[in-house]
């Protein structure tokens, strides 16, 4: 997996990736940008826009647990 890089004191995705954020711990999560013509995945970022909205967000942080998350991208790779 490729190294994160900085940018302005800020890890940055790999090229292809990006980043989200999730459970109460706000566990970082590198992903994959093909994650995002997954309907399963695109619900999730839905829900996102309906609790958190998008209003000066500068992150995606997505409204489920960590574990369901994890079971969630074994699914999808």
């Amino acid at each position: 997996m490729p190294k994160k890089q900085e940018h302005g004191g800020r890890r940055r995705a790999p090229k292809g990736h990006f980043v989200v954020y999730v459970g109460s711990e706000m566990k970082r999560f590198v992903v994959p940008t093909s994650y995002l013509k997954n309907p399963i995945f695109q619900q999730l970022l839905e829900k996102a826009a309906e609790e958190f909205g998008f209003d000066k967000q500068k992150s995606i942080v997505l409204p489920c647990d960590e574990p369901t998350f994890q079971r969630l991208i074994t699914f999808l790779a």
